[in-house]
């Protein structure tokens, strides 16, 4: 069992779209249940919030459901209980990072290392118009995709 924590600021845009995406993508290519997909943030802001209502419809219009999901924040205990912890952006990166145990067992980067498109950040949305919603399901479409072809090349999920 293979499990995949992504995290930005405050869970209620960027990495609960990635965590609705890429559970979604690795569904339908992978049949059995060799994943566990959770998101959360770095800040508590929004604890046990749902997703913002503009992050939900955009993911709803490409099929990707994110209503049955809940913001939380990270926790000492996600660098033990997870495989690979995924940030959106540097910020994020860097305060993980910073709190990481040295004995963490953790993949930590950033979620589009895995992308082939050129960039290295997921934006933050929130403060922007649905044109940023629009382009955070094209990045996280984009790295779950390159995120699953990296563990099947590995042989992670076998």
């Amino acid at each position: 069992m293979i499990k995949v924590l992504f995290v930005c600021l405050g869970n209620i845009c960027r990495s609960p779209t990635a965590h609705g995406v890429f559970e979604q993508v690795a569904a339908e290519q992978i049949k059995n249940q060799l994943l566990v997909v959770d998101s959360c943030g770095t800040a508590a802001w929004h604890i046990d919030n749902p997703p913002d209502n503009r992050s939900t419809l955009a993911a709803k219009t490409r099929g990707f459901e994110l209503s049955h999901l809940r913001a939380r924040q990270l926790s000492d205990r996600d660098f033990y209980d997870f495989d690979y912890i995924l940030a959106m952006d540097k910020a994020n990166l860097k305060d993980i990072q910073a709190v990481a145990p040295n004995d963490t067992r953790a993949h930590i980067s950033l979620f589009l290392d895995f992308s082939d498109i050129p960039r290295d950040e997921v934006p933050d949305p929130y403060y922007g118009g649905d044109q940023g919603f629009e382009q955070v399901l094209d990045l996280v479409e984009s790295a779950s995709h390159g995120l699953l072809a990296h563990m099947l090349t590995r042989n992670v999920l076998s």
